[in-house]
């Protein structure tokens, strides 16, 4: 089933890294596509011209498939797609929304289209709209989540839609992958474990609280006005949390997390920082490179699939 995701984006193994703003740039994208899967570079940080910038980045430092990351309620989000279009990027990677508005640009722009979905009704609009295949998001992921878990959400959308699902949320070894393929997916899309890459340029802080999560060190956050963001825990999700409890408005909640995540990503607060971080986390012990990553996950997948064999 994995073959058609990877004949459909001209990319070696069913691996797509996640799109993590401030942290999904140029080198780590490169370095995914480089080593066989499809990296995906984020720009909700970004405007249109910053867009273009990191995509002719990336061109100089890869030739393999790619995508990018387009979140639909940016401000800047119409001038991303036409820079998206007039670039000629291969694959885009969408969230928050629907790219419907956009599919009739994308596909004259021979652009193929991946929503992130978070439910089996989402998953069924976005195969009417025409999308290429869909990334089933579970709760377990890190930064802005849904409710089901990819448990149980990857299999209803595998059995709702024909086009292609991938699955992601909770997975960062050859585990993971087996599970996902069990259920349906025919790749998977993956974020924690692509945080300590060598080729990420997180700060050194970030990586160190990545490695040393346990598996109870992350929350949710901002469950009150909506936008749940899963991250671990620290100073300020302490008190986002007293916030929530005490009913504090969403503007308070929207001020206390301004910024925060760039503090974290690039000055390296963890302390005072949003460390957006899946579940996962805990399974994450080393840095390697994403040459190391894709092909020791990739392996322990087949390795596990052969050995199982045996139960049939």
């Amino acid at each position: 089933m994995y073959a058609d995701i990877c004949k459909l984006f001209g990319i070696k193994y069913p691996i797509i890294q996640g799109a993590m703003a401030w942290i999904s740039e140029a080198g780590l994208v490169a370095a995914v596509s480089n080593a066989g899967g499809m990296g995906v570079l984020a720009t909700g940080h970004l405007d249109g011209e910053g867009c273009r910038r990191e995509i002719k980045r990336l061109k100089s430092m890869t030739d393999k498939p790619y995508a990018v990351n387009v979140m639909l309620l940016s401000e800047h989000v119409d001038d991303i797609v036409n820079v998206i279009c007039e670039e000629k990027v291969p694959v885009v990677t969408t969230g928050a929304g629907s790219p419907g508005k956009y599919m009739a640009k994308f596909k004259e722009a021979g652009t193929r289209v991946i929503p992130v979905v978070s439910s089996v009704a989402l998953a069924k609009i976005m195969e009417r709209e025409g999308v290429d295949a869909v990334i089933a998001e579970g709760t377990e992921s890190g930064g802005h989540v849904g409710k089901t878990t990819t448990m149980a959400l990857v299999p209803q959308v595998v059995d709702a839609v024909k086009i292609p699902v991938i699955a992601a949320g909770g997975i960062a070894d050859g585990r993971g992958i087996a599970a996902a393929v069990m259920l349906g997916a025919s790749g998977v899309q993956i974020g924690t474990r692509f945080l300590v890459a060598e080729e990420c340029s997180v700060h050194p802080n970030y990586k160190a609280k990545i490695i040393k999560a346990k598996d109870i060190d992350t929350v949710t956050t901002g469950m009150s006005t909506g936008h749940p963001v899963r991250i671990l825990r620290n100073k300020m999700t302490r008190k986002y949390e007293a916030l929530e409890k005490n009913n504090a408005s969403a503007e308070e909640l929207e001020e206390l997390g301004r910024g925060a995540l760039r503090k974290a990503v690039v000055d390296g607060d963890t302390d005072n920082g949003s460390v957006m971080s899946g579940q996962i986390a805990g399974l994450v012990k080393k840095e390697q490179t994403c040459a190391e990553i894709i092909e020791e996950m990739y392996g322990e997948y087949r390795e596990l699939m052969a050995k199982k064999a045996e139960f049939i």
